[in-house]
């Protein structure tokens, strides 16, 4: 299984940016991708997931309203749009994904150590 995300960079407060991750291995029955973050000194943080075969989203309240994670029709690419960046979502995000029975579980299984195979991370800067 392998995970490449791309799209990070620069970007100054109130701008955007949209992250893919290319996923490959991973059957997409029962699958599930995350987006995780992690600001220097923080501890990794889930962000948002999607469940691969029906497309279901979920996404923290922290970042509801601002940032949408979606799939391609062939449901390869997992994208996360950013918009209205602010400073403190400078961080490094990694996508991730997990065979996930239900897509209850893609929801609720939130904890890093749930998740198996993780992509290189790509840095996000907002500033």
């Amino acid at each position: 299984v392998q995970l490449v995300e791309s799209g990070g960079g620069s970007v100054q407060p109130g701008g955007s940016l949209r992250l893919a991750c290319e996923v490959s291995g991973l059957p997409i029955d029962r699958s599930c991708v995350g987006w995780f973050r992690q600001a220097i000194g923080k501890e990794r943080e889930w962000i948002a997931s999607i469940y691969r075969p029906g497309g279901n989203t979920f996404a923290d309240d922290s970042v509801k309203g601002r940032f949408t994670i979606s799939q391609d029709n062939a449901k390869n690419v997992m994208s996360l749009q950013m918009n209205d960046l602010k400073p403190e979502d400078t961080a490094m995000y990694y996508c991730a994904a997990k065979r996930s029975q239900t897509s209850l579980y893609c929801n609720t299984g939130r904890m890093v150590g749930s998740y198996a195979y993780w992509g290189q991370g790509t840095q996000v800067t907002v500033s």
